[in-house]
């Protein structure tokens, strides 16, 4: 008798013709020779460097002795890797540590090196088969000028599926206007351990309305279809995909990657809900797989999750995607198998059709192929789910975008009055002693702003720069104008960066911060009140995607001296109301005593700063609901509201 680990292991499986096609699929897998078949399930990113100059153009003749079939992906066409001032060289394609910030391209930037690759894919291939690009779309589309939207656990917040589903259709769009037709989004990870960073990527932790955010997600980015066949997407759509699959939110010990000891009836009780439902409600185009592994079998060679629970029960027939380098991590992190040829032979049949973000493993496996070790009914049918998901995303019919649309578009005064909207509602009221919100101009003569997040626009992990941002110091002094004086201080700092691509992070410098507690008490002194911008920044609750790139916390109280500050503070008897920008639940347990309101913020986007003006003065109500648990102590966790009648027992 077989074990279940066992039974995902053996992926034979994965063998199934159960795609969608049409004639012009098969036509072109019936003439496709094997390096063409391979080109088609690989992408490209860090491959940049061998088709790009010194100025990180596309260089057609680097292309054509680089990858002279082609290629079925292009990951991020907007940022440009390989800049030798922007950083180091990558120095092995195994190891997945080497990340770093891109320089963005402009919307016409884009569109021009979209065009030019899909042009020389178009006609200079033998079978002229374009490419697929990707883009990520969090809360926004991360890129250069594009808008960004609050966090998608502050929009889980205003439990509006309807607004979900404008603002994803705002993401597409401006997607969809530079080209590209795929985007890596949104994230369907049930959360259930505030030390993991990725929290703030989520809808929360309660699978209903995870599952509801997700298909509104969908929706916006795919369009309303009736029918699963009911394609392609509409020309300012994109195809979605679902991450990650699954039990990604709830890792061990909170940290990223971490093994997700869960069972089959947690898996279907809570982490599967949300992709079931995004694939038989709203259809969507792909999937990705997640880096971690469920009962000792990593998810990039579960045959059971992707193919027996994806395709067979749930009848997904798009294409299952790989997270970034993680088909390589089944040989380096994972060590389940000896090499990298190996793993990509394991993942194949496990039900994954794409590799991403560069070619790396697929193309070990030509040897194979040839050798008849392998068979190749399995690259054809993998093959034939990419191919779909250009048809899909009408690739062959509009390969090519406009860049003066693709600047017009992006970011535009419709989509920055959205993501004010969102704003508004995301924001959740905790506390209101003695009713002290709303507060009136009229009653303060000069307000004191204090906090690390007071004079800056935290926008949160997988963003860019949008056209324009909103501090919480900026949308103050335009709402109180000259009626109130307007006193500010940062008090201390948080860390030595604000941004989530940066790998080193260590805690502001204490001695600095203690001065800035002083400085910001005496401030405090000549106000009648405190107005707080507290909690976390992109370093601080992030996407850990290396042991040099660290996201996770094992606390989750303020970091660093905030909550010496806020006990400072509270010495001088001043009324003080508290606003959290966090990406993560954080335990006030410390501080709430000395605060008269508590407005969590999570991350609001780049119109923080009007947003919290209009809330803390009642130009707009508060509406927010809190989507996650906030434990008092990480002894707590997990701590999330549906638990069994058996726990919370108390120590």
């Amino acid at each position: 008798m077989t074990t279940s680990t066992e039974r995902a292991f053996m992926a034979e499986s994965a063998l199934r013709n159960t795609s969608p096609t049409t004639e012009r699929v098969e036509s072109l897998i019936a003439q496709m020779t094997l390096d063409e078949k391979l080109a088609q399930l690989s992408c490209i990113w860090f491959g940049k460097e061998a088709i790009f100059d010194s100025d990180g153009q596309f260089d057609p003749e680097k292309m054509a002795a680089a990858f002279p079939h082609g290629v079925g992906c292009f990951a991020r066409p907007q940022d440009t890797i390989g800049m030798e001032q922007e950083a180091e060289e990558r120095k092995d394609v195994n190891d997945s540590t080497v990340v770093r910030r891109m320089s963005a391209r402009t919307p016409s930037q884009s569109v021009e090196l979209v065009n030019a690759i899909q042009q020389w894919m178009m006609e200079e291939t033998r079978l002229g088969i374009p490419t697929l690009f990707h883009e990520e779309g969090l809360h926004g589309f991360q890129a250069r000028y594009a808008t960004s939207f609050p966090q998608a656990i502050g929009l889980a917040a205003t439990f509006d599926k309807d607004m979900i589903e404008d603002i994803y259709g705002v993401v597409a769009r401006e997607i969809r206007v530079r080209g590209v037709h795929h985007v890596l989004s949104p994230v369907a990870d049930v959360a259930l351990d505030p030390r993991w960073g990725r929290i703030e990527e989520t809808f929360g932790e309660d699978p209903y309305l995870v599952s509801r955010m997700t298909v509104a997600a969908v929706k916006g980015f795919q369009g309303t279809h009736a029918e699963a066949d009911d394609f392609p997407i509409a020309e300012d759509k994109v195809l979605a995909t679902l991450k990650h699959m699954t039990g990604h939110g709830q890792p061990e010990a909170g940290m990223n990657v971490g093994p997700a000891q869960i069972s089959e009836r947690v898996l279907r009780e809570t982490f599967f809900p949300p992709f079931e439902a995004a694939i038989t409600e709203a259809h969507a185009a792909s999937v990705m797989a997640s880096y971690n592994e469920i009962d000792g079998v990593p998810s990039h060679a579960n045959g059971w999750l992707l193919n027996t629970i994806l395709r067979d029960e749930w009848g997904f027939d798009g294409a299952v995607v790989a997270d970034y380098f993680a088909i390589n991590e089944l040989n380096v992190r994972h060590a389940i198998v000896d090499s990298l040829g190996d793993a990509g032979e394991i993942a194949l049949k496990s039900g994954v059709d794409l590799e991403l973000p560069d070619g790396v493993a697929f193309y070990q496996l030509k040897d194979r192929l040839e050798a008849g070790e392998l068979d190749m009914a399995y690259v054809d049918e993998a093959v034939r789910r990419v191919l779909m998901m250009k048809e899909r995303g009408g690739v062959f019919e509009t390969p090519f975008a406009d860049p003066e649309v693709a600047e017009a578009l992006t970011g535009n005064d419709e989509a920055r009055a959205l993501a004010l909207e969102a704003a508004h509602k995301a924001a959740v009221l905790l506390k209101n002693d003695a009713g002290i919100l709303p507060l009136s101009k009229a009653d303060y003569g000069t307000v004191a702003l204090i906090g690390p997040n007071s004079d800056v626009t935290v926008l949160g992990g997988y963003s860019d720069e949008p056209r324009q941002t909103v501090s919480i110091l900026e949308g103050m002094k335009t709402y109180l104008g000259d009626d109130v004086e307007l006193l500010h201080e940062r008090g201390v700092d948080l860390t030595n960066n604000r941004s989530w691509w940066d790998d080193e992070v260590d805690l502001a410098d204490r001695d600095a911060n203690l001065a800035g507690i002083q400085r910001a008490v005496a401030v405090a002194e000549k106000a009648d009140l405190v107005i707080l911008a507290i909690g976390g920044d992109e370093s601080t609750s992030r996407e850990a995607w290396s042991e040099t790139h660290m996201g996770d916390r094992n606390d989750i109280t303020l970091i660093g001296e905030q909550t010496e500050l806020i006990e400072a503070l509270s010495e001088t008897g001043k009324p003080m109301v508290a606003v959290i920008i966090s990406g993560r639940p954080l335990s006030l347990e410390p501080v709430e005593e000395h605060l008269d309101a508590i407005l969590y913020g999570w991350l609001l986007g780049q119109e923080t700063g009007t947003a919290v003006a209009d809330l803390l003065f009642g130009e707009v109500n508060p509406s927010g609901k809190m989507p996650v648990t906030v434990p008092r102590t990480v002894g707590q966790i997990p701590a999330f509201y549906n638990h069994k009648p058996t726990a919370r027992r108390g120590y």
